[in-house]
């Protein structure tokens, strides 16, 4: 049975109101991105203390924290240490929180990744022990703004890491949105497959320009009762996170979905998650757990 959760940040910035949203679809738990106009690398000791503290009295658990670690210039030292700061501050939170789930990122896209692969699994090296001595796993998702745009350049990334802190966030979502082609399920959820131990849900369309919007859930590009039987199958006891990236009365701009966060990312995504997680749920108990 899959284990099932939102961001956030999704709903709002106010976790009250997230909370409240959630516990509406008796939810398991949620995940961390930004609250309070605070993102992980921000939050202090005290914030991350009444966070767990909001989350354990609604009934639920933090099932991880939605990072943007990595998503920096690979060859800037300067960023990529306070990456690495931010990585610690992120480990100290997930203990706070009691998650073991830290998302992260191969990097903003700088070139033919066949030629970037020697340095990012370079960089990979010092948060491999990091996570190794804290007990915690780097989830890496694709995404169109960094190395790995799919999944299948993913699980290249993955392979070439080739580290057991370091897995895979997939989100089947995110390869509507990508530059490389690449068909969600079953070619990209197929190549991931080995490395999968979170996953992220939300669905987009493509419009006459070719560009990708997001959608409500199950009314998209990918294949989602493909894909959720297919997990099923295979044995997935994972989350399943709602991502809405979905608006109904505007869309969310290329910059914001690059660093999503904060007011100007929240900003009316309370009733359009709630569209998703209906359908969610719809999906679950029509198809998936019907037979």
């Amino acid at each position: 049975m899959f284990r099932l959760g939102v961001i956030t940040d999704e709903i709002s910035q106010d976790l009250d109101t997230a909370l409240k949203l959630a516990r509406e679809f008796s939810l398991d738990g949620v995940e961390i991105r930004s609250v309070w106009e605070r993102g992980p690398f921000e939050l202090t000791e005290q914030e991350g203390s009444a966070i767990a503290e909001k989350v354990r009295k609604a009934g639920m658990e933090v099932c991880a924290i939605s990072a943007p670690f990595f998503k920096c210039s690979l060859e800037d030292e300067e960023e990529v240490s306070a990456h690495l700061r931010g990585l610690e501050r992120c480990i100290r939170l997930a203990d706070q929180l009691g998650t073991r789930l830290i998302r992260g990122f191969p990097f903003w896209d700088s070139g033919r990744l066949a030629d970037r692969l020697p340095l990012i699994a370079e960089r990979f090296s010092q948060p491999a022990r990091m996570l190794e001595k804290a007990g915690m796993t780097l989830l890496l998702e694709s995404d169109p703004s960094v190395h790995a745009c799919n999944g299948e350049q993913l699980a290249q990334v993955l392979k070439a890491v080739d580290c057991p802190q370091i897995q895979a966030l997939w989100d089947p979502g995110n390869d509507i949105y990508a530059p490389v082609p690449e068909r969600p399920f079953p070619d990209g959820y197929r190549a991931l497959r080995p490395y999968i131990r979170h996953v992220h849900l939300k669905d987009a369309v493509k419009g006459p320009d070719g560009q990708a919007a997001g959608c409500r859930f199950g009314e998209g590009l990918v294949d989602f009762k493909g894909q959720l039987l297919a997990l099923q199958e295979d044995g997935y006891e994972g989350w399943l996170v709602m991502e809405t990236h979905y608006r109904l009365q505007s869309s969310l701009s290329k910059e914001i979905l690059e660093r999503p966060g904060g007011s100007a990312f929240s900003e009316n995504g309370y009733e359009p998650t709630r569209q998703c997680l209906i359908s969610l749920q719809r999906m679950l108990r029509e198809e998936i757990y019907a037979g």
